[in-house]
């Protein structure tokens, strides 16, 4: 079975044990999932199976938006309420204070992610070394913040809706805000919205070829060239300028490179969706 659709991860579950059961529920073994979502984080969670799991570095799946909670005057190791290491009482803060505070986190902001992420040191994830007590020291990146706001304020939590670039840590990004309000602050929750044009619609099977970041083009040759995988160069394209394009067929997709020097196939034969009505 190929499909492609949005879950709405429930909280303490890690993505990969909740995989389990999507198997279960769809009887299949290949089963994917795009965006990893942190065990607290709850929300969409783009999920694929059979082949399809093969389209997902070719999906646009940006920018991203979610709503986030900040518990006011908790610390965590993990930036989120999995690792509370302490309380302390907050003073109420100035409403005006904290959405200016929002607003001016508008555009790039460089910043360190979470130890307790999955990105690699030396081969090893974050958060494995982390867990392990050893020194994490990670490179800081840049995420883009195009627009955020106030949700709501009821001491001592702050609420927020954010839009931000793929690959952003928001749980890093409300340890900004707490340092630009000059208090101590950890997420008590965190819900994706979507993901680009993914939403959660009840686990509704979607065409998985109108969410792709890469143009079309057009085979101008025999159609069997194409299906049965031979060699192929870029006069058979209507497009010949070197990228990565979407091949439709009459029974399948193809995605293919074209550069100076030959065309490869990224993928063939794709299968085209059987979509419920």
């Amino acid at each position: 079975m190929n499909r492609l659709f949005v879950v709405n991860k429930p909280i303490f579950v890690s993505s990969n044990n909740y995989m389990y059961r999507i198997k279960r529920k769809y009887g299949t073994k290949k089963v994917g999932f795009s965006g990893t979502l942190d065990p607290f984080a709850t929300g969409c969670l783009i999920v694929a199976t059979g082949v399809y799991t093969k389209l997902f570095q070719f999906l646009d799946k940006a920018p991203k938006s979610y709503r986030a909670t900040m518990w006011l005057g908790a610390s965590s190791d993990s930036l989120d309420i999995e690792n509370v290491t302490s309380i302390t009482e907050c003073p109420t803060l100035n409403l005006e204070d904290i959405k200016a505070t929002l607003n001016s986190l508008i555009g790039s902001l460089t910043y360190l992610p979470p130890k307790y992420s999955a990105k690699k040191i030396s081969g090893k994830k974050a958060y494995d070394l982390a867990r392990e007590g050893k020194d994490v020291k990670l490179k800081e990146i840049t995420s883009q913040i195009y627009s955020i706001k106030l949700i709501n304020y009821n001491h001592p939590f702050i609420t927020f809706e954010i839009e931000v670039s793929e690959g952003s840590y928001i749980r890093s990004i409300a340890q900004e805000i707490a340092n630009r309000l000059n208090v101590t602050a950890t997420l008590s929750a965190l819900h994706r919205i979507n993901e680009g044009k993914f939403r959660y619609e009840n686990q509704k099977a979607l065409n998985p070829f109108k969410y792709l970041k890469i143009p079309t083009n057009h085979f101008l040759a025999d159609e069997d060239v194409l299906e049965l995988g031979k060699k192929i160069d870029a006069s058979y394209f209507e497009k010949q300028d070197s990228g990565t394009y979407l091949i439709e067929t009459k029974n399948f997709y193809s995605i293919i490179e074209i550069n100076d020097i030959e065309v490869k196939y990224r993928l063939n034969r794709i299968p085209k969706p059987i979509l419920e009505d």
